[in-house]
């Protein structure tokens, strides 16, 4: 049986009834998309339910009425493996079918009655694809559409349904990860172009291959654009990731057994800083630093006595969950009076770096690294910047000496990421995160929790979850299933183990890519407390998280 996916805006409507009796009178099945009545609709929203049906191979063939037929035409072709035709009578239906392989009949409710596009209809259907010279032109349109899942949901449409379903919970929950954010349908494409098929061990003008003049100029723009965001006298665009880069300024200018002092994971530093678990805790002697009781901040007084006292190789500052500003200057003036080197990781806070919205330590440190994505918004990587006397050692470890090849589609992304960071909206961008960040902060401490160091100066915050019986694991589930995502975090002198902790992480990077403001985040701070203030509730967890859908509705992602 034939299976025909049915949808129509308010303009419509009537059409579309008329239209789905006459299929079922022929023996068709219909799956009926809407709209149900002649209220005001958007027919986007249909002309993607069916086309997606239909491109799916879930429906046969689709049928989609507006008050022209040109919305949903245009709407539906958007839609990789939907072929919307828009026809005025029943020779153009046949031949849509024909000569275009259409899968989708677009019709103007204002311009054609019932009886006309019923026989319009018949036609669409009872015409057959010819092939030929038409199969060629066809052909020529599907690889128009390679770029999009088509071809992965003909090939494998068990992972093409997991990255609908992801897409899907990006666009309705609210993300509130620090380190996550959405990235511009740019850095997307070029992370998914082509590039990826090119090996290129090496740097641009230097490598082992052959055939490298294209992402040659991908990577140096990567590198100029780096250095001017930054300002920094060198960049190494090729680690994967933020660990990766750290691990090779390691190896560059420590010997195993060497002093590193370095920021304790739960006063808010990150693995790759000396945590036991991790390469950087077998390989050196570490020594952790971290926050004052009193006030939960670094205290660079006590920092700089077991400087002197320890004498590390390096002393490593930045953090993973550190609500405040770093004073780079300071860390620099301790790092040089104990004859240390000083490495700045600034994963987290380097779009606001970059921005001018946070200290810099491009004069005062060594060494800089940073991931890409967090609050840069770009592709999943690292980065490394440090002075030209350092650029040798630094290249040699990335490349020969922990890595291989690089991953150029993701390095070209890199450079799309640094351009838009170039630009002046960026800096608009940064200071909305920090805006939105002390709303946030101060809606939950309106609503009775404690955050850790009493706010923030930053994109995130930590609230202290264990001061209410709660642990953040049990806070970061019932949120989840509320719409609102979160991590469970350690806090400063935890007393639960990280797979519990006592704390939540949160942050505003990825709220406010969506256009999302101060009011906003009084609303969503609003639900958070009402989820984890009645944490067993489960009907009130279900309705907060249709207002979750209610309002990421209104602040679309752009796919």
């Amino acid at each position: 049986t034939v299976t025909v996916a049915l949808g129509a805006d308010h303009a419509g409507y009537e059409l579309k009834e008329s239209l789905r009796q006459h299929l079922e009178q022929r023996g068709l099945k219909v799956l009926d998309f809407g709209t149900t009545s002649m209220d005001s609709a958007d027919y986007p929203d249909f002309a993607q339910a069916v086309a997606h049906n239909v491109a799916d191979q879930k429906s046969d063939l689709g049928l989609l009425v507006c008050a022209t037929g040109l919305g949903m035409s245009i709407a539906a072709n958007k839609v990789p493996g939907a072929r919307a035709a828009l026809v005025f009578d029943e020779k153009m239906a046949a031949l849509a079918r024909q000569h275009n392989d259409a899968n989708v009949l677009c019709l103007g409710g204002k311009f054609v009655g019932a009886e006309q596009a019923k026989k319009m209809v018949d036609a669409f259907l009872d015409a057959h694809f010819e092939g030929g010279r038409h199969a060629r032109r066809v052909a020529k349109v599907e690889r128009i559409e390679a770029a999009g899942m088509f071809r992965l949901g003909m090939v494998d449409p068990e992972v093409a349904e997991a990255i609908r379903s992801e897409r899907l919970r990006q666009q309705e929950n609210i993300e509130l990860i620090a380190s996550e954010n959405f990235t511009s349908p740019a850095v997307l494409e070029a992370q998914g172009s082509v590039l990826t098929n090119k090996y290129a061990e090496g740097y641009p003008r230097k490598r082992w291959y052959g055939g490298c003049e294209n992402v040659d100029i991908a990577e140096q723009l990567a590198i100029d654009r780096a250095k001017q965001l930054f300002g920094a006298e060198h960049a190494n665009v090729q680690p994967h990731c933020g660990s990766s880069a750290n691990m090779a300024v390691y190896f560059a200018f420590l010997k195993p057994g060497d002093k590193m002092l370095t920021m304790d994971l739960s006063h808010g530093g990150h693995l790759t800083h000396g945590n036991k678990a991790n390469f950087s805790g077998k390989f050196f002697e570490i020594i952790h630093y971290g926050v004052r009781k009193a006030d939960e901040q670094i205290d660079y007084d006590q920092l700089a006595k077991m400087a002197q006292e320890h004498r590390p190789r390096m002393i490593t500052v930045g953090a993973s969950a550190y609500p405040r500003s770093v004073d780079f200057k300071r860390m620099g003036e301790i790092a040089r009076e104990a004859g240390a080197l000083l490495l700045a990781d600034i994963a987290h806070v380097a779009g606001l770096v970059a921005a001018g919205l946070h200290p810099s330590p491009i004069e005062h440190a060594d060494f800089v690294t940073t991931t890409t994505h967090k609050t840069l918004r770009g592709p999943r990587g690292g980065l490394i910047l440090c002075r030209e006397k350092y650029a040798k050692e630094v290249d040699s470890q990335v490349f020969p000496g922990i890595q291989g090849g690089p991953l150029m589609h993701v390095i070209a992304a890199k450079a799309v990421c640094f351009h838009e960071a170039l630009q002046p909206a960026f800096k608009e961008y940064q200071r909305q995160i920090v805006k939105n960040a002390r709303a946030l902060a101060e809606g939950m401490k309106r609503n009775g929790f404690r955050l850790v160091s009493g706010g923030t100066d930053n994109h995130l915050m930590l609230v202290d979850v264990g001061s209410r019986g709660l642990t953040g694991k049990e806070c970061q589930t019932a949120l989840d299933e509320a719409g609102i995502t979160v991590n469970k975090n350690t806090i400063p002198f935890e007393t639960r183990s990280p797979f519990q902790a006592s704390g939540v992480r949160l942050g505003t990077p990825a709220v406010t890519t969506r256009g999302m403001k101060e009011p906003e985040m009084a609303a969503i701070a609003d639900m958070v407390s009402e989820v984890l203030l009645d944490i067993k509730n489960v009907d009130g967890a279900r309705k907060v998280r249709q207002r979750v859908r209610e309002l990421t509705a209104r602040f679309p992602l752009p796919y």
